[in-house]
């Protein structure tokens, strides 16, 4: 992938953009965008137009004198700013146009969905030295940032992001383990298995988006790879089946309907809580208040009765027979694996999580009245996990927290810029994004000091917003 610093071969592009000699060029990139947006459509003959229009700007580029003297670099990111205007202007009009992408969109992410309950490492071969859910996660979340921006290459980044972070992964795994260096047979299955478990969003569309509209000439080397390498990806979620899982077809069909049942279970359930929020208001809230409240005696209840089949750690008259008794006691993680072997099972399991409303509710389903409810039901909770763990001698403390902050800041630079020749402007507008995984690192050439942010921010008004440059944090750290 290119070095080139887009942000500021953007800002450089926007600029000589306001110079009365570029007046031909802001006329001819209004008028591509107003010919383009006026035809139905035709995402062969778009990808056509808008490659061949690339092509002729920057060549008029390469000759004109606003570029006089200019090296190769600055010409790239020249043609990087053409791209990223132009793209973000039409995205709308090209982005999944037709419905047979919206379609595919939605049976790959479905089809991720179901899959992602239930895959296993195991499953797709990958080694047990390549295994590291930190590192997959990282990669998961650089992935599922692609809905985040507009311009082709932006979108791209993603990708790579991902890509390296498992690269990086693989490297590291088999230097530690002395084995030689990872191969594509060795990258691909953990990129599968990341990508289903990061599901993200309108996959199909996003790679047609990118094939079509990211200028040809920079999808090469190891952004063309690594491109290759999710367009299999996408193939094999597609077509995925028991043998693709090295599964049994009996075992690979109950997992899928369990898988189903799961899903629409939640979001029957999520349906009904919100048709109850909106209907009944608060008197659904404090029905909801209600069902929980009663769960929560029953569970009482529940550990009242058995309690008394026990054996009393303060009987002194303990017999041997009470003593086996104690030394078979399961730990948490065998009771939690026994409730999930038995929900397997269950046949109705949108009832089993009925009593819990909380569980289905959406965000817009929550107003702050129920902040009371929801934290009672968290000390209660939080109270009796502890006191589950105390009773079975387990320790607490290896359990995540969940008061960590967020790690990531997000910057938004917006830049407008107005034609000195016509009156008219061309704006774009820059979103970077700065992440403190330690995995990352930025290059310093992508930061821009306060003074010229000030001077890029007071041209004009700003009125849209473009795709961020945030992405390039771990392309750029070769």
């Amino acid at each position: 992938m290119e070095h080139a610093d887009v942000f500021l071969g953007l800002h450089d592009f926007l600029e000589r953009m306001r110079q009365p000699s570029a007046a031909d060029f802001v006329k001819a990139i209004k008028s591509f965008i107003v010919s383009f947006s006026n035809n139905a459509p035709d995402p062969e003959r778009d990808g056509g137009a808008v490659q061949e229009f690339f092509a002729n700007m920057e060549a008029a580029f390469r000759a004109h004198p606003l570029w006089a003297g200019c090296s190769d670099e600055e010409l790239e990111s020249a043609g990087e700013g053409l791209e990223k205007y132009v793209m973000t202007k039409l995205f709308a009009r090209v982005f999944a146009s037709l419905p047979e992408d919206v379609k595919l969109d939605d049976q790959l992410s479905e089809k991720m969905a179901l899959v992602q309950q239930f895959i296993k490492p195991e499953n797709l071969d990958i080694k047990p030295a390549f295994e590291n859910e930190t590192s997959w996660l990282l990669a998961q979340k650089e992935l599922q940032k692609i809905n985040m921006y507009k311009a082709p290459r932006d979108k791209l980044v993603c990708i790579l992001n991902c890509c390296k972070v498992i690269g990086n992964l693989l490297l590291n795994a088999s230097l530690a383990s002395k084995d030689s260096p990872p191969g594509a047979d060795d990258f691909l299955p953990v990129l599968i298995y990341v990508t289903i478990k990061a599901n993200p969003p309108q996959l199909h569309s996003n790679l047609l988006y990118i094939q079509r509209f990211r200028r040809q000439s920079r999808l090469t080397g190891e952004a063309a790879y690594y491109f290759t390498n999710m367009l299999s990806v996408e193939s094999f979620i597609s077509n995925i089946d028991a043998k693709a899982l090295s599964m049994d077809e009996s075992e690979f069909e109950r997992n899928m309907e369990f898988a189903r049942t799961l899903l629409s279970g939640l979001s029957a359930s999520t349906q009904d809580s919100g048709t109850n929020y909106q209907n009944h208001g608060n008197q659904s809230r404090s029905e909801a208040t209600k069902h929980q409240k009663r769960a929560s005696n029953d569970n009482n209840d529940a550990l009242l009765q058995t309690a008394p089949s026990l054996p009393k750690y303060e009987n002194k008259n303990m017999t041997l027979a009470d003593e086996s008794l104690i030394t078979k006691v399961p730990s948490l993680s065998e009771l939690e694996n026994k409730g999930a072997n038995m929900l397997l099972k269950e046949d109705k399991l949108n009832e089993v999580f009925r009593e819990y409303p909380y569980l289905f509710a959406s965000v817009g389903d929550l107003t702050v009245g129920d902040v009371e409810d929801l934290l009672n039901n968290y000390k209660q909770l939080v109270f009796k996990y502890v006191s589950l763990s105390k009773g079975l001698g387990v320790s607490t403390k290896s359990h995540p927290s969940s008061s960590n902050p967020p790690n990531n800041v997000q910057v938004h630079d917006e830049t407008t810029v107005e034609s000195a020749s016509d009156g008219g402007h061309v704006d774009a507008h820059e979103k970077s994004e700065d992440s403190n995984d330690s995995s990352k690192k930025e290059d310093s050439s992508e930061k821009v000091s306060p003074d010229e942010e000030k001077t890029v921010e007071s041209v004009v008004p700003q009125d849209e917003t473009v795709a961020p440059e945030g992405g390039t944090s771990v392309e750029s750290s070769d």
